[in-house]
Formats: C-alpha cells, sequence, structure tokens
C-alpha cells in the first residue's frame, strides 16, 4: 500500500459501495461535493458509506441505500462482496482511509428518482444531484468518478468478476 499524506487527521474505517443497477441496465450515481473544499470541484460517486460496528457489509449496504435514495432493497437483491479496494481522500477536513466492498444491487424495475426523507444534513450539501448512467455512457464520459477506476472496472463488476483493485489515493 502507498503512504498516507501526512496532511490531515485519519479517520479509518470499514465502508460498503453499492452498484444500484435497474432493470434498463442503469447505474445510479450521485453528484457530489465537498463543501469545506470547493477547490476539488466535483465528481459521481456510488451510493455507500461507513459500517457501523456490528453490521455486516449486507445490513450497512441495504442500510445505506435506504437513506440516501429512498430505495428499500433485500438481502436476495444484493450480490456477493466481490470488488474489494483501500482508498484514501480527503473529506471535511479530514482524512479517509477506507477499506471498502462494493456489492450491486439488482432492481427489478427501472430505477426510481431519488428520496432524500432519510438523509443527513451533510448528505444533502455533499450529494447534490443523481444520475441513472448506462455503462457506456460512464465509460465514455470526461466527468471524474469515485472510485476513480469506475469507468475501467465496472463491466466486469457486473459481469461477475472478482476485483481486487491497488490501493488509490483519490485526494
Amino acid at each position: 500500500m502507498m503512504e498516507l499524506p501526512d496532511d490531515l487527521p485519519v479517520i479509518e474505517r470499514q465502508a460498503v459501495r453499492v452498484v444500484v443497477h435497474d432493470s434498463d441496465g442503469r447505474v445510479l450515481l450521485f453528484r457530489t461535493r465537498d463543501a469545506t473544499a470547493p477547490e476539488f470541484g466535483d465528481w459521481w460517486e456510488l451510493p455507500g458509506g461507513g459500517i457501523e460496528t456490528n453490521e455486516t457489509y449486507l445490513e450497512a449496504a441495504l442500510r445505506e441505500l435506504r437513506e440516501e435514495t429512498g430505495i428499500v432493497a433485500v438481502a436476495n437483491q444484493v450480490g456477493p462482496p466481490s470488488w474489494r479496494r483501500t482508498a484514501t481522500f480527503r473529506y471535511r477536513h479530514g482524512r479517509r482511509l477506507q477499506h471498502e466492498v462494493v456489492v450491486r444491487v439488482a432492481l427489478a424495475g427501472p430505477g426510481p428518482t431519488v428520496d432524500e426523507a432519510e438523509r443527513l444534513d451533510y448528505e444533502k450539501e455533499d450529494h447534490f444531484d443523481f444520475q441513472w448512467w448506462t455503462v457506456a455512457d460512464i465509460v465514455a464520459s470526461d466527468q471524474r468518478f469515485y472510485p476513480g477506476r469506475l469507468p475501467a472496472l465496472l463491466a466486469s463488476f457486473l459481469d461477475g468478476q472478482q476485483i481486487d483493485e491497488p490501493f488509490e489515493l483519490w485526494s
């Protein structure tokens, strides 16, 4: 693993990211910014967040999906944690070191509009838009994504390949 920048206090945590895949073959991404660091601009990222104490990745994926999007999924819609990664990034005057698993949630129908009712205030500030993307549009885009290699790895992930991504210094 690369060395962490010694620039800010580090919060290390386990996290889960969710590739929400609808029946039209589209993936849900949030347009995101760090309100405390406008110099970073904005980017598109997968829903997800920290795994709480005594919570499994599956429980966290279902909770985060519900809280961030209003989408209520059940356990049999969640695929295995076949994409594993560790990344670090600056976030709200700190540095996160996240050990992440990425799972797929397969929706039976087209992707719904995001419901923000259960979002926390900082999530409403950070995630200021959403969009359902085709895989081809993600691959062809010149936008910035988190995970950074999402355009390169998404199709393989959706095809069921095991991905053990190298350490990512995102910001």
